[in-house]
């Protein structure tokens, strides 16, 4: 079964709360339209492989930020901060598939999870990977990636095998093809994402006041140049844009979910001047308020 869109959720450190799959089977597929429904910063325990079927994304993984084109694909890691965009003016489709790492490598003792599996977590150095057909190998994982998704669609008898043969597949060519490092995390790393899981519960909690850096880097007891660091190193924007784009989220979800005013929801959404409030959601969406709900709700 393929879903239109995630509708995803999130708890207040970032981490992403929907079911993908079942028990049984646990992959989900999903036909995105960023142009209505960008994916925001979110993490999760499952593997995610993306291939843009029209248009242009953005993506950022972690520090990094991709520009990945029609017919591209991209690649990233569990656990990793990411977050999904359009490029503005262009538009973008997407295929994407969201697997627990048991679908490929069943259970940790098995030779599967500890040969194909347990490397591929345990790559420092593969946090994300973009398929943009500068290597052969490229395209033979664009390729599992949209089998994988096609025979989740189409559900014929063994599906569940072609899915799993097409995932090993990607799994086996991300271990033979991406530079290793088999390492944990350092204590730093553990310490920054730590700190930046923790910075984001507390935006979630807050993000309907006034917020600033100072006050970001005091619910952790940093510096403002250390929360500064931080937000750069993990995610690759400062706090105050994060809490924009988060505000603008929330704002565009009360917009189709409410009949208050745009300019309540504005202050709702922690923007004390409407004017402020619509100039930064069309800059986000392309779209001013009234104008982003008119058309959301005609489609």
């Amino acid at each position: 079964m393929v879903l239109l869109k995630c509708n995803l959720k999130t708890n207040k450190q970032g981490r992403e709360i929907n079911d993908h799959g079942s028990a049984l089977f646990p992959i989900a597929c999903y036909d995105e339209d960023l142009s209505s429904d960008p994916v925001p910063w979110h993490w999760h325990d499952e593997l995610e492989a993306i291939v843009i079927t029209e248009g242009c994304a953005i993506i950022s993984a972690g520090s990094e930020q991709f520009t990945v084109k029609q017919g591209e694909g991209f690649f990233i890691n569990a656990g990793i901060l990411h977050a999904v965009y359009m490029q503005k003016s262009v538009g973008c489709r997407l295929h994407s598939i969201v697997f627990h790492p048991r679908l490929v490598g069943g259970s940790i003792d098995s030779i599967f999870w500890q040969n194909y599996i347990q490397p591929l977590l345990q790559n420092a150095a593969l946090k994300c990977s973009h398929f943009d057909h500068s290597a052969l190998w490229h395209q033979e994982i664009i390729c599992a990636i949209e089998t994988a998704w096609e025979s989740t669609l189409t559900e014929n008898a063994g599906y569940e095998l072609q899915v799993r043969n097409a995932l090993s597949q990607l799994v086996f060519l991300l271990n033979s093809n991406c530079p290793s490092v088999q390492s944990r995390p350092s204590d730093k790393e553990f310490r920054d994402a730590d700190r930046m899981k923790t910075m984001l519960q507390y935006i979630q909690e807050h993000y309907s006041e006034e917020l600033n850096t100072s006050r970001i880097a005091k619910s952790i007891m940093v510096s403002e140049s250390e929360c500064l660091r931080c937000f750069h190193h993990m995610i690759g924007i400062p706090p105050i844009q994060y809490v924009k784009q988060l505000r603008i989220q929330k704002a565009a979800d009360l917009l189709l979910t409410t009949n208050k005013k745009v300019g309540a929801i504005g202050t709702e959404c922690g923007f004390q001047d409407t004017s402020y409030f619509t100039k930064t959601f069309r800059e986000m969406t392309g779209y001013t308020p009234g104008k982003y709900r008119k058309q959301k709700m005609q489609t």
